[in-house]
């Protein structure tokens, strides 16, 4: 059965979900409905984009994928559908599906169809929705429109080096606080090459000298560096908030410094 996930900034004291859901059912009766998020900031393509990229992957080839966060059209900003890895994405060109495709997309498809005067105020309804259901059940992607060459692109937050540092950034703020940075760990080896480090969070205040391998490595309360499942550079307290306690935000620098 085909799969649909539906990542959105709809909160649940809303309608939208059950709608859009009754819709797919009512167009696709034999589609598996996922909710990946309901809780991205409203109109944060970023945030959202972050949750995607690091979740779709999981599913099986050929899941259909709506993300629908500052999803009303524009001239510049079409509803698109996108196939990629083997994945179909289905949003408004607004920049968040640049931010996760780390390489070429295999094909870009404006959705010409479905585009009559209801459209407009809730696209995944009347837009997204019919687009899914058709793709679900087994329909090109050029039966919904116009073929394009390329998607709107945001350039993404990247972590400044030299031969001694890294200076990155807080990119997401996870349901337990902790702060998960754009430094990985690919590029933390690169630039230590083994060597002993100290991660500086938002001050010289507060200094990390170990990563852990896992959250209980160190005391309830302790802050610590762990590298998480996404392949990045997390910083945490056991058992507590470390983005309210260290006045941590998107944007926040964190700086590691090897010897």
């Amino acid at each position: 059965m085909p799969i649909i996930t539906l990542t959105t900034d709809w909160k649940s004291s809303d309608f939208y979900v059950g709608a859009v859901k009754g819709k797919l059912l009512s167009l696709y009766r034999d589609a598996t409905i996922i909710d990946i998020s309901h809780q991205v900031a409203s109109f944060n393509t970023a945030q959202a984009a972050f949750v995607l990229k690091n979740s779709f992957y999981h599913f099986p080839k050929g899941t259909i994928h709506i993300l629908d966060v500052n999803s009303e059209a524009s001239n510049t900003e079409k509803h698109i559908t996108v196939l990629y890895q083997g994945h179909f994405f289905i949003g408004a060109d607004n920049g968040g599906f640049g931010l996760i495709f780390k390489e070429d997309v295999e094909k870009i498809v404006r959705i010409d169809a479905f585009n009559g005067d209801d459209c407009h105020t809730f696209p995944s309804l009347h837009v997204f929705a019919p687009a899914a259901a058709l793709l679900a059940s087994g329909g090109n992607m050029e039966e919904l429109g116009t073929v394009l060459n390329e998607i709107n692109r945001h350039t993404p937050m990247r972590a400044t080096i030299d031969e001694a540092s890294i200076t990155g950034s807080v990119v997401y703020i996870d349901s337990f606080h902790n702060v998960i940075t754009n430094i990985s760990r690919d590029l933390f080896d690169r630039i230590g090459h083994g060597r002993s480090f100290e991660i500086l969070v938002q001050s010289n205040h507060y200094k990390i000298r170990t990563i852990n391998k896992t959250y209980n490595e160190t005391s309830s309360g302790e802050l610590l560096a762990i590298f998480n499942s996404t392949g990045l550079l997390e910083i945490a307290i056991n058992r507590g908030n470390v983005a309210e306690l260290l006045n941590l935000s998107i944007n926040s620098n964190v700086r590691v410094k090897f010897f």
